[in-house]
């Protein structure tokens, strides 16, 4: 239970109202911020607009999966007028405080340093971002299917990177029956897309695996599908960049050549928000109802 926990919530899209549902449903109260147009109601709970004063006496900031962006600007699905944090905000927030974030940004980052907050990266959190893997590797298919006209079922699917969203979307492309190859830098990556039968290629086979791919999934957040590696590529292929932005494909190349490329972050917050917010909030609410301890960041 979260009785006598004060959250305050900044900004967000619909995973967030899962967040605050579960966190009041667990006894918790709540000041919104940025919600004016949410037609939803919860118990013991408060919308308020951006101001120091609302930062006081707080156990925990919880800000939108984005995070903020170099100037604290914060993202809002149900508010226009626009939200920008100051460092007078944290500043007026308790020492070991929490701040929770998807992500987070250099700016974030200093200003919780600055005034001793304890930052929890959610999105850094394993049982969050595996979790997290499944609508993703949802969305790219379906992203995949509405732009192709053939079935993933037999396609020549690449998958670059195989982290904790690669590892998933190829084990999903495996199961309808595509040809999956895997780009990995790591041995052991590469060891473990063999074990799931699949195709394994270093980052140096790159322009080999993706040269007569139909669908190729970037998961990579670094330019990697660069103008000299698309110029050697399908034109018919069909690129889902779910990489976080500016994602790792050259837009700018796709765009002039004619070929489909279609940069989707935050998949989980678009295809399915309340699996996506049940994750964050299930996480979010443990970390809360263990108490300010060690090793959660």
């Amino acid at each position: 239970m979260l009785t006598g926990r004060k959250l305050l919530f900044v900004g967000g899209d619909a995973r967030m109202v899962e967040v605050i549902a579960q966190a009041t449903e667990l006894d918790a109260s709540a000041t919104l911020v940025g919600f004016d147009r949410l037609n939803r109601t919860f118990t013991d709970t408060a919308t308020a607009p951006l101001s120091v004063t609302v930062f006081k006496d707080v156990d925990a900031v919880v800000l939108p999966i984005a995070g903020t962006d170099h100037s604290g600007r914060v993202d809002s699905q149900f508010c226009d007028a626009p939200l920008t944090l100051t460092e007078a905000h944290f500043a007026a927030m308790r020492a070991g405080s929490m701040v929770f974030s998807g992500i987070a940004g250099p700016w974030l980052r200093q200003v919780c340093e600055t005034h001793h907050l304890r930052l929890v990266r959610l999105m850094e959190l394993d049982e969050v971002a595996i979790l997290n893997s499944i609508p993703t590797a949802e969305g790219a298919v379906a992203l995949a299917m509405e732009h192709t006209s053939i079935t993933l079922h037999g396609s020549k699917s690449v998958v670059l990177g195989f982290g904790r969203c690669g590892q998933t979307l190829a084990r999903t492309l495996l199961a309808l029956g595509a040809h999956v190859r895997v780009v990995a830098r790591d041995s052991a990556h590469r060891a473990r897309v063999r074990e799931m039968a699949a195709v394994a290629y270093t980052l140096t086979d790159l322009r080999t695996a993706v040269a007569d791919a139909d669908v190729v999934f970037n998961t990579i957040p670094h330019p990697i599908l660069t103008a000299e590696v698309l110029s050697g590529m399908n034109r018919g292929v069909v690129i889902i960049d779910i990489a976080s932005k500016p994602g790792g494909t050259d837009f700018r190349y796709t765009e002039r050549h004619g070929m489909t490329a279609l940069l989707a972050p935050s998949l989980p917050g678009l295809v399915a928000p309340r699996t996506a917010g049940r994750i964050i909030a299930d996480s979010l609410c443990r970390i809360l109802a263990q108490g300010f301890t060690d090793g959660e960041e």
